[in-house]
């Protein structure tokens, strides 16, 4: 009895291994050969420009407001030089924190860009799994010891994608 036991668990074993096929992908990779990535560094470019160009003017204005205040700042009152001083110390603050909340939005201009992207690779990653009978596709990284490249799919993916690549 204990064989029977033995045997039918190392028959379950293999049955379960032979179900299972793992993948690898490079994501970064498939996205950097994608020609509609140029429209999007593009485009997050412009965005970018016009948020620099805001910045500037901002720094100009307050620029303008130091040179104002240092010019006055003889025949102002205590009190005038003590307002002045803190709405330019608002406005340095306020500059300071429309440079952080531009970075920000320049990172999230360019996911929301991206996003298109990774939906057409996603699609593509998911027919080239379903005909290659994948379970499981990891995302390639620095992080995985072993990959054995007979089971990379960013090759095919790009492929699917009409995307062709120079061997190296």
């Amino acid at each position: 009895m204990k064989y029977l036991k033995f045997a039918l668990l190392l028959l379950s074993l293999q049955l379960f291994a032979q179900t299972t096929k793992v993948g690898t992908v490079d994501i970064d990779f498939i996205l950097s050969k994608m020609p509609e990535l140029e429209g999007v560094q593009e485009q997050v470019g412009i965005f970018s420009k016009g948020l620099d160009g805001q910045l500037q003017q901002r720094a100009a204005s307050l620029e303008a407001e130091v040179l104002k205040y240092k010019n006055e700042e003889g025949q102002l009152t205590i009190k005038q030089k003590q307002s002045r001083q803190d709405s330019l110390i608002a406005m340095e603050t306020s500059l300071k924190q429309f440079q952080q909340n531009g970075n920000q939005l320049v990172l999230a201009k360019q996911e929301e860009l991206l996003q298109p992207l990774y939906t057409k690779i996603g699609a593509a990653l998911e027919k080239v799994a379903k005909a290659g009978e994948y379970t499981q596709i990891l995302q390639r990284t620095n992080d995985l010891v072993y990959i054995d490249n007979r089971f990379d799919l960013t090759k095919a993916i790009l492929k699917e994608l009409g995307i062709e690549i120079k061997e190296e």
